[in-house]
């Protein structure tokens, strides 16, 4: 008999609240809660989110009844936190990750460098692959640490805190938090990156 709905979203929300929240999307779902109420519905399993690691699963493992299980490599390995860093010699100010970021952590504005708030950055790696340039690297930020031993709960309510903020500010916008741009804005974004590229290395 499946569970009452109320029931449900409380599952979810002890769920969500025993993930990282580095809304990294690396699970196959747009953002943390999503994940939790995938869980919840029995629609997910336990073993998709990597910056949680083995200590996530557990965690999940124990809220749900579920048995333990290594992490799905499908979603990615366990690793130390990390950090973003632009290198604002090479940046040219495409905007592109600004509109990656889930926390607002890169600030800057069109055709000016970018730099990252370490504070607000939760390692998610949305910003690499949006960048033409690849001017954007991972900084290990834990040393050996991994999983829940490289993450605190006050980062990880830190983090939900700003990805509600940065949802609030886009439907404030008017823009969809979840949509991504679309593809003929973002070729011309990208082709317009490129060209700045190309002519600031030709100086």
């Amino acid at each position: 008999m499946p569970a009452e709905p109320s029931a449900l979203s409380a599952l979810a929300a002890r769920l969500d609240a025993a993930l990282p929240q580095t809304q990294c999307t690396r699970c196959g779902y747009p953002d943390c809660a999503g994940y939790a109420q995938a869980i919840a519905r029995a629609e997910a399993g336990i073993d998709q989110c990597p910056p949680g690691g083995a200590e996530g699963i557990a965690r999940l493992a124990a809220l749900t009844g579920q048995a333990l299980r290594p992490l799905n490599p499908a979603h990615g390995s366990e690793g130390p936190r990390t950090l973003a860093v632009i290198d604002e010699d090479w940046c040219i100010g495409c905007t592109l990750c600004i509109k990656a970021c889930p926390t607002d952590a890169i600030v800057g504005a069109n055709k000016l460098m970018h730099t990252v708030i370490a504070a607000h950055c939760t390692g998610c790696e949305l910003c690499i692959p949006v960048c033409p340039v690849d001017c954007i690297a991972l900084d290990n930020a834990s040393g050996e640490a991994t999983g829940w031993a490289a993450w605190s709960p006050a980062q990880a309510t830190h983090a939900r805190q700003r990805y509600a903020l940065r949802r609030q500010r886009l439907a404030g916008e008017g823009q969809a938090p979840d949509t991504p741009p679309a593809v003929d804005d973002k070729k011309a974004a990208i082709a317009a990156a490129l060209a700045r590229a190309r002519a600031q290395r030709a100086h």
